[in-house]
């Protein structure tokens, strides 16, 4: 489709400007890869072509032969016979779908990114490809590899040989964090850390995925990632010398002291302090070093102690006292990823902390409770917030964020096998069975951001026509509509996108959903839709001169107003998540494997070398209320306070006002 391109400062009427100077200012949600061949396990000649010259034959017997013989092909796994635990039994709806020919798709966009930034910003933290240029975080300084570094996991599994030798060469060349600077904890931990962590367990676990020599064991460079993390760590740990142990929000890397938010009243971000435990428990697992287990682990502890109602907690918290501040609750900006690291802890350490699945199943039960509530025409199930309390209003707001929680609640149902492997295991039950409902509807729902848009691509936020007085789960579960392709359909009424909220930052969460909800229930309409969205990236964000893809201002008309960044997580998270959702199941199993919230790739293990749960829960009542006279006694260490002082965040304007995952990306 060919039509006039359209960028921030490059329109007719000055429109472009005047967005780019609206979205510069205010606050935006944040959020936030050699040859390995899973798929090839048969040599049969396909049945159409032992019959291709038989002379005489129906047409229709043709046609009925090729699908026979696509569906035993080396290259599709859709029909895949049941596994030794009689697991999979996927079946495709969609007759003669190739999805390892889609998954190249999705590799062949990934290097025309990758090739757009190595062409004119390489080495540089931002790009921008329509300005085909790029920008350092730090501007007094070399870059950070916030582009580089988060992209290597999703080169292995793509098994980019050559774009991942150019990029090991910079990190071993250029990548140097001694610099007098000031990162966002968080952030830096999930991209940086996570990337470089994810890039080791991987180059040595998974030896045929893009193998490079100087990732050989015995080579000079084998334990170059591993040395980078590690080195970023000792970096980092200076955020958590706080008074209560919650980490600032940002630290210098070359002093590590801690910085308190020079916005929020010096508080960090729910979301950002509790979304570091899977990085640095797995950094303490390598390294045999227990201060990065204690120091993380010690949030958990300090947060929990807090003991809010039903699991729910608010957005803020003061790394000097421990506490929160206010009480807007929402599983979007600067909420999201506390939910997503509960589970998450309980199944990286193969569910050897049984509190942090206790935890997880009593907020989980509380956002059922006070925030599942239903459009008003169509029934569509939606995720709110509760912006004063959990007794006050609720507001029908979803950031596009929220869009991981169907997938995590799916992943935390099963555990990461199959629902059938769940159920053979007489693993099943009502609640799982009502948990995965809900992980469905919400899942639509996420869908149906994408599919309202002009562009087919979903806004940053969404709110919902609800009715007077909301209906809420607790009040009985609706039946929702079905997402026609109908412009004029009823259920598109009920989403609201408000002309500022219409921009497409190239978010991942909707496909991470996605990726496990197929994962989980082998349904392929999730990969039907996820292929549908992944076409309207290619056909409206593609910029031209094989300069990558584009972030856009305005994503609810045609043709949509560029927004000109190429996002990290783009490479890191979206695209990785796309390659994933069309492989076959068995690559990089969920039962083996976690994902951190920037979708770096970390195993399961064991607690070993002397690393154990810390700290245990105080007993809570039927209501979710926690009894203080059972309190255990303990004295809260209180750590001399270093002399910090607000400071800039290191993140560009968009990223400040959220929880990982705009501006730098992820």
């Amino acid at each position: 489709m060919s039509f006039q391109r359209l960028q921030n400062g490059h329109v007719r009427d000055s429109l472009g400007g005047k967005i780019d100077e609206y979205l510069d200012h205010r606050e935006l949600p944040m959020y936030k890869d050699k040859p390995y061949n899973y798929s090839a396990s048969s040599k049969t000649k396909p049945i159409y072509k032992r019959w291709r010259t038989i002379a005489g034959i129906a047409l229709a017997t043709v046609t009925l032969l090729y699908w026979l013989g696509s569906s035993n092909s080396t290259d599709s796994k859709p029909h895949a016979k049941p596994n030794k635990s009689g697991s999979w039994g996927w079946s495709n709806k969609k007759l003669g779908i190739d999805w390892n020919s889609r998954r190249e798709e999705v590799k062949e966009t990934f290097v025309y990114s990758w090739n757009g930034y190595e062409q004119y910003a390489w080495g540089f933290d931002q790009y921008r490809p329509l300005s085909k240029d790029g920008a350092q975080m730090n501007e007094q300084g070399k870059g950070l590899g916030w582009i580089i570094v988060d992209a290597l996991d999703t080169m292995m599994i793509m098994n980019l040989t050559s774009q991942l030798s150019h990029a090991r060469e910079w990190i071993s060349t250029s990548l140097n964090y001694d610099q007098d600077y000031e990162v966002n904890t968080f952030e830096t931990t999930i991209r940086m850390m996570g990337g470089l962590l994810s890039a080791h367990y991987l180059s040595n676990s998974f030896t045929d995925l893009a193998n490079v020599k100087d990732d050989d064991k015995g080579a000079p460079g084998e334990d170059l990632y591993l040395e980078k993390a590690t080195d970023l760590a000792d970096r980092l740990m200076g955020a958590f010398d706080s008074p209560s142990g919650v980490p600032f929000a940002s630290v210098n890397l070359q002093t590590s002291l801690g910085k308190g938010s020079h916005v929020d009243d010096g508080a960090s971000s729910t979301a950002e302090a509790s979304s570091l435990q899977l990085e640095f428990k797995y950094l303490a697992y390598l390294t045999g070093e227990k201060n990065y287990w204690e120091k993380a682990e010690r949030v958990m502890e300090v947060i929990d102690d807090n003991g809010r109602q039903d699991g729910l907690l608010p957005i803020f918290i003061y790394p000097t006292t421990g506490t929160f501040m206010g009480e807007n609750i929402r599983l979007g900006s600067r909420g999201d990823s506390y939910y997503e690291y509960l589970i998450k802890q309980y199944l990286q350490t193969e569910a050897e902390e049984p509190l942090y699945e206790n935890m997880w199943s009593e907020s989980l039960a509380g956002i059922r409770k006070h925030l599942i509530t239903y459009s008003n025409t169509s029934h569509l199930t939606v995720l709110a917030e509760r912006p004063s309390n959990l007794e006050g209003a609720i507001s029908p707001k979803m950031d596009h964020l929220v869009c991981f929680m169907p997938g995590t609640i799916a992943l935390a149902t099963t555990g990461g096998v199959t629902v059938n492997e769940a159920k053979a295991a007489g693993k099943w039950n009502e609640q799982q069975e009502s948990e995965l409902r809900l992980a469905r509807e919400l899942t639509k729902t996420c869908y149906g951001m994408y599919k309202v848009m002009a562009t087919g691509l979903a806004p940053e936020i969404a709110h919902f026509a609800l009715s007077e007085p909301p209906h809420m789960e607790s009040d009985g579960i609706l039946e929702s509509a079905e997402l026609t392709d109908d412009p004029e359909a009823e259920w598109r009424k009920d989403y609201e996108i408000h002309h500022q909220d219409n921009h497409n930052l190239q978010r991942p969460e909707t496909i991470e959903t996605l990726f496990y909800m197929y994962r989980i229930t082998g349904d392929e309409m999730y990969r039907e839709w996820g292929w549908e969205i992944f076409q309207n990236f290619l056909k409206y964000s593609k910029a031209d001169d094989n300069a990558g893809y584009t972030s856009l201002a305005h994503a609810n008309e045609i043709p949509p107003i560029e927004k000109d960044n190429m996002e990290s997580f783009w490479l890191a998270e979206t695209l990785k998540y796309f390659y994933l959702l069309f492989s076959p199941p068995d690559f990089l199993p969920l039962t083996s494997v976690v994902f951190n919230t920037e979708a770096h790739i970390f195993p399961r293990f064991k607690l070993a070398r002397g690393l154990q749960t810390g700290w245990e829960r105080t007993p809570r009542d039927a209501q979710g209320v926690m009894q203080k006279a059972f309190k255990k006694s303990k004295t809260l260490i209180v750590q001399k306070p270093l002399q910090h002082e607000t400071a800039p965040s290191s993140l560009p304007d968009e990223q400040k006002a959220g929880e990982g995952h705009v501006g730098l990306s992820g």
